[in-house]
C-alpha cells in the first residue's frame, strides 16, 4: 500500500487556488516521489515529481521570489 504524508497546504490569495505537498511513499520501497495537488474550484491537477526535479522547481520558485521587490 502506498503511504501519502502531508508536508504543506497553501491557498493563494488572489487565485484563491488550494495547493497541497504530499509525499508518496511506496511499499516496495524505492525513491519517494513529492505529489503536488492544485485545486481550483473543482478541477484538479496532480502530478508527481522526483527529488532532483523537485530541487531545480524549487531553487527557480526561490530565485524569482527573491527577485521580486517586496512592499
Amino acid at each position: 500500500m502506498t503511504r501519502l504524508s502531508s508536508l504543506a497546504s497553501l491557498k493563494v490569495p488572489l487565485g484563491g487556488q488550494e495547493i497541497e505537498l504530499q509525499q508518496i511513499d511506496f511499499d516496495g520501497g524505492g525513491m519517494s516521489l513529492l505529489r503536488t495537488r492544485i485545486r481550483e474550484k473543482s478541477r484538479f491537477t496532480i502530478f508527481d515529481i522526483d527529488p532532483l526535479t523537485a530541487e531545480a522547481w524549487g531553487q527557480a520558485l526561490l530565485d524569482w521570489a527573491r527577485s521580486q521587490p517586496r512592499g
